[in-house]
Parts: structure tokens; sequence; C-alpha cells
């Protein structure tokens, strides 16, 4: 795990706790982006290369991923 970073929970975290967290440090260091469950801090890290992250991103705001 890379708890050598600054973890930052999603804008809407207030959403009954079904967010995540984000590691900018990591993604300006190494352009990979690592996501994890804020609920579950020691839990697994998903990484995403900026590409990836990019699009899923895309997904998101067009609506094309449910909930």
């Amino acid at each position: 795990m890379t708890d050598s970073f600054r973890w930052v929970k999603s804008t809407y975290s207030e959403n009954g706790g079904q967010c995540i967290e984000w590691a900018p440090e990591h993604a300006a260091v190494t352009g990979e982006f690592l996501v994890r469950d804020s609920k579950n801090p020691h839990g697994p890290e998903l990484a995403f290369a900026s590409s990836a992250w990019s699009l899923f991103i895309g997904a998101v705001k067009g609506g094309e991923l449910s909930a």
C-alpha cells in the first residue's frame, strides 16, 4: 500500500458513505491514478493509467455508468 501519499476523499463523500479516495501526489509523480474505498483505507487499491482514468471520468460524467 502507498501510505506515504496523502489520500483525498471524493467531493461527493457525503452521499451515504459510498465514496472513494485518491492519491493526487502519486498521480503527479507517476502518472498513475490510485483509488481506494474510503471506508476501508487499509484495503486494496486500484491503479489506473492516466488514459484509462480519463476514460472512466468521461463515462461517469457522461452518465454511461449506473450506480
